[in-house]
Formats: structure tokens, sequence, C-alpha cells
């Protein structure tokens, strides 16, 4: 690092120059994932490198993201007047227009290892690039891949922050873990020359935990570019994602930890638990009556609760979702928990709360601790058990006044003179959530920037490392601190003796990638209260056929059967933990639909996993979409379980229109259904005065064309399904 580091531009053009000079032409450049990406300057990367065939460019990255597009001219009629009011001036990145032309040169290579889920099975370039990695393990792959750049968006300090200091913003994930090791390498001499840029951006909030650095960790500083951030809206929550969200709302236990995969699901969780602490009756009355509390009482009384929120959770998740927000101004998101394992097992299990006294003191001892060394002392200190003036000299505690007393607690006399003349008033540097990155609507960047500071630090952003394992020096401090940890992500299949298919398909296709997944999975066996909760739906469609999510086997699998734990589907629960393979099967056919369940069964027979004379409960044959919609259909007259609860950046009439465009599609995936849907418009489809307004906003107030005609006349009777349903 030089001493006149960081040098600053005002133009990205100037700081590629800048970094080619230092790390010559083979650029291995680390990304970080979503919104972190500095756009501006890594489409200036990309230029050059187009430009000048010697350049060899290697990006690493995940969740590259995109403005939405539509794939039919009635799709882009509905999303390009939307990107243009909600995404504004984002600036796409280069490398993926590229590559979805098929035109990226030879010089530039994309290495994802999460990809947009199910954008680019079709693309060779990102399936032959595919980096499959756990999200712990990125770092170590991209030294190892001759990293030599990391460029990424960094927020500039608020005005009541100390100058001289940037945060890491969304994304401390990878860039946190990744600056001790850059530390080392150039502290020993390595000779490899290295460049850290950052891009400061107005709009990105301001972060804290490990995403609080010096502006002088940098090498280079890149002038605000003034574009928008990625902001996707807020995606309604389907009938069947409340359905299985209400059904893990009841596995989370009060006084514990909770961590969130992406999606709506996690907004329908959100949803639920906000029920549970709201209206805790309203919340039990719906469970008795959809069957919830009568199939799984057991299990929820053992593993959940249905009461509200006393204690509070603690957010420990590799994605820092809006919900989260939610569930902290909502009383939800309240458990603090400190940089310290001792206090915070005495806190947890009610021995002393955030008060410092000299209760706290006896509360150590009577855990066994009697003595206090220097690592102690640092660690108590800096989450307020000390004050900050006391010191600590060769097992001595050295007063504001010179008072020297042995940093022992055994003798209740020495206790009482440490708690009058070194205790700090209040414990400090609590959090209610650890988090990687995160992304989100407008309003979740806004509400971030606008908290005050005091609330914002609790929210703390950290390396991946810290978030998704157990293992380093920090095992005692995250096995203290994950009490009741509920790990919640999705699956797309899961097999007959419980493995999870969630990344890739069956020929090798990545439809995006580990990710975590993996990484929680394994904490949850390792922690020793702790439950993996993976959900899917339990039926997809494709091309107008029904297929089963719950199979009885694939050729491919992200987690391995013998890491099994929970699955939830909008049918119910199946606790797979410690079951045998018959057992497995019997609690898969419990929560998959009915429809599927003899088929399975009978592979399992033919397996010799299930009796031949096993018959399917009672129970389980009422799995039908018919039967959940009944049971819901009372609440969702009441207001309960609507689609967008937390509002969205979708106009009243857009949401019309999205529904009314989703119902198109799922009409027109066969050839029957097109035909069906192509004569009921040419006969019904004549528009209606009322419908004008939604026609208006799509371009088709008025047909200028055979092509437009029908298009009007589909979207017509889409419109009126919608509206009937609404």
């Amino acid at each position: 690092m030089t001493p006149a580091a960081p040098l600053r531009f005002t133009a990205p053009d100037e700081c590629v120059e800048a970094t080619l000079n230092r790390v010559g032409k083979h650029v291995v450049l680390g990304l970080p994932v979503a919104i972190g990406k500095p756009n501006t300057l890594v489409n200036a990367f990309v230029a050059r490198a187009v430009a000048d065939p010697q350049i060899k460019l290697t990006i690493v990255t995940a969740l590259s993201l995109r403005v939405p597009r539509g794939r039919s001219d009635l799709e882009r009629r509905f999303i390009e007047p939307f990107s243009r009011r909600v995404f504004g001036n984002y600036p796409e990145l280069e490398y993926l227009r590229l590559i979805e032309r098929q035109q990226l040169p030879t010089n530039i290579e994309v290495l994802e290892f999460y990809m947009e889920p199910g954008a680019w099975l079709r693309n060779e370039h990102l399936q032959q690039h595919y980096l499959s990695s756990n999200y712990t393990h990125v770092a170590r792959d991209a030294l190892r891949r001759g990293l030599n750049v990391i460029a990424q968006l960094v927020a500039a300090p608020p005005p009541n922050e100390a100058p001289g200091l940037l945060s890491l913003g969304s994304n401390a994930d990878m860039t946190a873990d990744l600056l001790p090791q850059i530390a080392a390498l150039r502290a020993g001499g390595s000779s490899k020359p290295f460049a850290l840029i950052g891009q400061v951006h107005r709009e990105l909030p301001f972060m804290y935990g490990d995403a609080l650095v010096t502006a002088d960790t940098f090498d280079f500083l890149v002038q605000d570019p003034g574009t928008a951030l990625f902001s996707p809206p807020n995606m309604p929550i389907s009938p069947t994602e409340h359905a299985i969200a209400l059904n893990v709302s009841t596995l989370i236990r009060d006084g514990g930890t909770l961590q969130l995969g992406i999606g709506e699901l996690g907004d329908g969780i959100c949803y639920a638990l906000q029920l549970r602490q709201k209206q805790p009756a309203l919340y039990r009355e719906v469970l008795e009556s959809t069957g919830i509390l009568a199939r799984h009482r057991r299990l929820i009384e053992s593993e959940g609760g249905t009461a509200s929120f006393e204690r509070g959770l603690y957010g420990c998740t590799e994605m820092l979702a809006d919900g989260f927000v939610d569930l902290y101004r909502n009383g939800i998101l309240k458990r603090r928990v400190y940089p310290s394992a001792k206090l915070q097992r005495l806190i947890d299990d009610g021995h002393i709360d955030e008060r410092v006294s000299l209760h706290t003191l006896d509360a150590l001892v009577a855990a066994g601790m009697s003595r206090m060394s220097f690592a102690d002392f640092q660690e108590f200190r800096e989450v307020g058990l000390f004050r900050d003036d006391v010191e600590y000299d060769r097992g001595v505690l050295i007063t504001p006044d010179g008072q020297q007393l042995r940093a022992t607690f055994s003798d209740p006399e020495q206790r009482a003179q440490i708690a009058q003349y070194c205790l700090g008033e209040t414990l400090r540097n609590g959090v209610v959530a650890d988090a990687g990155f995160f992304f989100g609507p407008k309003g979740f960047y806004t509400g971030l920037r606008e908290l005050p500071a005091a609330q914002r630090k609790m929210f703390a952003m950290r390396g991946i490392s810290f978030v998704n394992e157990l293992y380093g020096h920090e095992w005692e401090l995250k096995v203290a601190q994950r009490r009741h940890a509920r790990f919640v992500n999705t699956t797309m299949m899961v097999t007959g003796l419980g493995a999870a298919v969630s990344d890739g398909l069956g020929d090798g296709r990545v439809v995006s990638g580990v990710g975590g997944q993996y990484n929680f999975i394994a904490m949850a066996h390792a922690l020793p209260e702790a439950r993996s909760i993976l959900c899917l739906r339990s039926t997809r469609t494709a091309n107008g056929v029904i297929s089963s999510n719950i199979v009885w086997s694939y050729e491919h699998c992200t987690v391995p059967r013998h890491l099994r734990d929970i699955v939830v589907t909008e049918y119910g629960i199946a606790d797979l933990r410690s079951r045998t393979d018959r057992e497995i099967v019997e609690a898969l056919v419990g929560i998959m639909d009915a429809r599927f369940q003899r088929a399975f069964v009978a592979d399992a027979q033919r397996a010799g996993k299930l009796p031949k004379n096993w018959r399917i409960p009672e129970t389980a044959r009422t799995n039908t979409p018919e039967r959940l919609a009944n049971k819901f259909a009372p609440w969702r007259e009441r207001g309960l379980f609507a689609e967008l609860p937390f509002g969205t950046d979708f106009t009243a009439e857009e949401i019309v229109l999205s529904r009314a465009l989703r119902s198109l599609q799922a009409s027109t995936q066969s050839w029957p259904g097109r035909v069906r849907t192509l004569l009921d418009a040419l006969l019904n489809g004549a528009p209606a005065p009322a419908l004008q307004p939604y026609l208006a906003r799509m371009g088709l107030a008025r047909a200028d064309s055979l092509s437009q005609m029908v298009q009007r006349r589909l979207l017509t009777i889409a419109l009126r399904k919608a509206l009937q349903t609404s």
C-alpha cells in the first residue's frame, strides 16, 4: 500500500488504465454478489478488453443482475414502461449483454458461482464457466485462479461519521474475508501486484460491522457514477407460498436464530411471523382451521411455537432481505447478540440481562469463571462490561484514579470492589442481525439509509465466513449466539430418500448454484439446537404438464440424503431427521400432492422401501390444490394472506395486468391450451370500456394491426379472469 492511497479518479477509464499499469494485461477481477458491482467501472474494463485482444480479462462473481425484459411482445409492453420507471438509469452490465448475444470475445471469460435462477440454462459460456463452490470457499477459489483486482461499490460516510472511513455497504461478504489475506500477502513482500478499487455510490446505505473500513484500504477510488442501484420490486406471494410459509412459521423458536433464503417465500414467512406476533389468537385460529396444528402439534411444540415473540429472534443470514427490517420494526427481530460467548450464554439462559452490575460478576463466577485473562478483559471491555478507561496489566485491573485490583472474581469482597470502580453501565455492540450481503426494493435501501446510525449498527454486515460457517477461532462465539437456529431455504426437488435438488438438472446444466445452502444445512447438523428447513412447492407446471417435485430418484443432488432434516410443502411438514428409509418415504407421502402419491409409493415398494401392503393414509389423500384453496378461502376473504402484503412498486393497474399475464401464460403452455385460448379470444375477446385503462397501459387502447388485435383480445379475456378472481 503506497502512502498516497487511495488515488482518486473521476472517470472509470482512468482507473482502468491505472489498474492495467499496476497488475498488467492479465486481469482476474473479483466482483461482489448482486448490487455491490460497480457497473460503470466493470463496463470500462470490458470495453478496454474488447478493444485490446492482448488483455485477458477473467471476471469472478455471482448473481449478475439484469433489468427485467419480456420474452413476448405482450410481456415487453408490460415490462418496459415499468423498468423505465423503477430501474431508472441503472447501468446494465456489458458482459451480460455480450453473453446474451453470444458475442463475448475469447479474451474475456465470466465465472459465476451463483447465476440468476433458471435464466442461463441454454447459455454455453456460463454453463461451461460455472464455478461450483460453497459460498465460503469462493474467496479461496478466486485466489487460486489468480485474483488480482477487487472492485465494488462503497458508501461514503454520512456527516456524523469520522472522515477517512468508508463502508462496503451492501457487500461485506467476500471482500471482508479477502482483505486480511491480501494484507498478509503484501506484508510478506509478495511480488504479485494487486489492486483494490472502490466506486462511491451515493444511494448505497452506510453499514457497519465488517463493512466499516478506512479509505486507505483501497488503492483506487472512483467518483460516484450518479446511477441507480438495482432495485427489484416486491413480487406477489402466491397462495402456495403463503401456505408453505405458514407451516414454516410454526417451527421458529422464540429466543432463537433465523436465516432466510432469497425469494417471495421469505416475504411470506415474514408475513406469517408478523401475524403470529401481532395477532397470536387469530394466528392460532388459522392454524387450527387449516389443520396444521392437528397434523404437526408435537413437532411444533418441541421445535417451534405459536405464541408471540417475547424474547425475539436474532438474524444470521447470508442475505439481509427487507423482511428482516420489517421483523425488527414489529418487535420480532430484537434478540441482541454480543461478541462474548461467556456473556451471551448467561443472557440467553436468563442469568443476566444487558444491565451491568455486581450481579453480572456473580453470574460469571457461578458459571465457573474465577480468573480473568487479558483476552477475557479485552472481550469484556469491548462489550461494555468494563469502562473504557479501565486498563489491565499482568492480572491487575487499573482504575482511572490509579487503584489496582486483582482481576479475580472468586472473592466476594474483590468482586464488590471491581463492581464499584471498574464496571460499565450496560452492555454494548449488540446486534440483531449479521448478514453477508443485501438487495431489495427501493424502499428497502431508503429505509436502511434513514435508520438512525445506532439502529443501523444493529444490522451488521459480515464476511461470509462468519455468517455461513462455524469453523475457525470464533466457533465458541457462533455456537453461543446461534441458539435454536432455523435455516430456511428453498429447493427444487426432494427425492424419496431425502436428498435435495436445488442447483442443477440431471443432465448437468446449472439452474442457479449451491451458494450457501450446503453451508447452512451442514451447520444445522453441527449446532446442538438447530434445524434445517427446506421448502418446495409440491408440484411444477412446464409446457402445460404438471409434475411432482417430490420424486423417487433424480440424477443430481445438492444435499445428500444423510443431511436430510425438515422438508415443508404447502401440504405440511416432514421431519426426516433420524428417520429410517421407510419412515422418510411415509413422511414425504404425507406432504406431496395426492395426484402423484400412488406412483411414488409403487416406486418405493419396487425398491423394497415400503411393504407391499402399505396404504396411503386418508389424511394424505386430501392433499389437493382445491382442498387447500378451500382451507384458506375464508381467511383471504378477511384480508389475510394477500398477494402483496408489504406493498410494491407496481401500480394498481400493473398488479391486475401481471395477474392477467400470468394466467394467460399458464393457459397457453400446451398446444391444446393455445388453441382453446385463441378461440376464446377471437369469439369472446371484444374489449369492454372498463378495461380501457389496462389496455391503454399496455399500448393497446387501439389495434393498428392484426397482431395487435389478437393481443388485445387475448389480454381482454385474461383481464376478465384476473378481475373476477381478485
